[in-house]
């Protein structure tokens, strides 16, 4: 078969740019990582040809001998990772695992309760215009205005005088752990069920550094990309005695044949995961991010909760006279890619915003330390209290181009 590079040019030309962007960045959104070249290897393999409607033993075409051995060890591996009595792994993505959950349990116009998209939560906990918001009748809990956290008294309050059918524990720009305990004590007192949406702290869960929901939750969805290191996807981990309602809800109830040189993919991240060197990874990731957190704060910027517990900082910018839109374009002139997100109590728009979420897995991944850490808050802080001024921006893309040179990422991939 002809290469890619001489059979489509132009495709290859994109691919290349982005392969340089991303080495010649610091990478730094929150929900974007590194996954090892195995990880990608697998994502485009010839797995990618194979059809298999169904599930391991049980599928709906022929010659799913070996897939069904991939898609086994993703779930006997994903169970040893979590602990979890059972596991779907073939949602496409977060978002589709959440939907699983929603119409297997859940009839439209039911109540769900999650945390507001405006404090911190997701577009499928609920938003308007989500499915989750426009099939189901969502509710919505915060954090409190004087410091930030989650007010699990209002939690308990709205869940008891509401009885929602589920309530969702889970975040996208939170920075933050989670009582699923207390989670699940207002849930039993509601009559609730209780999904935790671990998108975000996956990799933290897996390393034992952050709560553990398995415990407490009748399902667990999360993403395989982020702090996981993974490809992009989902899973699904649940009660054995909801197995067979989600995996329904998967297939045929909102998918059609899984992709199944994702899910090997997922098979080999998880198992990179069971290796110990992953949890010195996510070591550290909490280490950059809370070095991070307290270096920019040191320089006079706020912090949503005046820190981290996760792989995110959450910049309050509304008394830095720099919007949220406005930083994270400094920031990528400057080489460095972050996004502009929402605070709780935002006066300005989500298309402005006045925050910026910043994430050290991807800097971790490449090899970066404390040292690296401290170098980064300060072009951080340069070039957002320097947003206008060009050269001061071009400077500051000059220091992180020699610090990525130190960390290559893809130094196979550059002719």
């Amino acid at each position: 078969m002809n290469s890619y590079k001489e059979q489509d040019p132009e495709i290859y030309s994109i691919i290349y740019d982005e392969v340089l962007r991303q080495e010649n960045e610091l990478q730094m959104i929150a929900s974007e990582n590194y996954a090892s070249k195995a990880v990608m290897d697998a994502v485009g393999s010839v797995l990618t040809n194979k059809y298999a409607e169904g599930y391991p033993q049980k599928r709906y075409y022929g010659g799913c001998e070996f897939v069904d051995k991939a898609e086994e060890l993703a779930i006997s591996r994903a169970k040893k990772l979590f602990g979890a009595e059972a596991v779907n792994v073939q949602p496409h993505s977060g978002a589709q695992a959440n939907m699983a959950v929603f119409l297997g349990f859940l009839q439209p116009g039911d109540t769900v309760l999650g945390m507001s998209l405006d404090h911190g939560g997701h577009l499928s906990h609920g938003s308007k215009v989500n499915f989750s918001g426009r099939i189901y009748n969502s509710i919505f809990y915060g954090v409190k205005e004087s410091d930030f956290l989650i007010d699990y008294d209002q939690v308990e309050d709205l869940a008891i005088k509401n009885k929602p059918k589920l309530i969702i524990a889970g975040w996208s720009s939170y920075p933050r752990d989670l009582d699923y305990a207390r989670f699940r004590e207002i849930a039993d007192k509601s009559g609730s069920l209780l999904l935790a949406d671990i998108a975000h702290p996956s990799g933290l869960i897996a390393a034992g550094l952050y709560s553990d929901p398995v415990p407490y939750c009748d399902f667990v969805t999360s993403t395989t990309h982020k702090t996981l290191r993974g490809p992009r996807g989902g899973i699904i981990m649940m009660k054995e005695e909801h197995a067979k309602i989600i995996n329904s809800r998967v297939f045929p109830g909102t998918q059609g044949g899984p992709l199944m040189n994702t899910i090997a993919a997922k098979a080999i991240a998880f198992n990179e995961a069971l290796d110990n060197s992953f949890k010195l990874y996510q070591e550290q990731v909490l280490v950059n991010s809370k070095l991070l957190a307290s270096l920019l704060i040191d320089s006079g910027f706020e912090c949503i909760t005046g820190g981290t517990d996760t792989h995110l900082v959450l910049l309050d910018l509304r008394n830095s006279g720099v919007t949220g839109k406005d930083a994270e374009k400094a920031l990528s002139d400057a080489g460095i890619t972050t996004n502009k997100n929402a605070i709780p109590f935002d006066p300005q728009p989500p298309a402005v915003a006045s925050g910026v979420r910043i994430g050290t897995p991807g800097i971790t991944t490449r090899g970066m330390k404390e040292n690296e850490v401290k170098i980064i808050a300060k072009l951080i802080t340069d070039a957002i209290k320097n947003h206008n001024n060009e050269k001061v921006l071009v400077e500051c893309r000059q220091k992180v181009n020699e610090l990525c040179s130190k960390f290559p990422i893809y130094s196979d991939l550059i002719s």
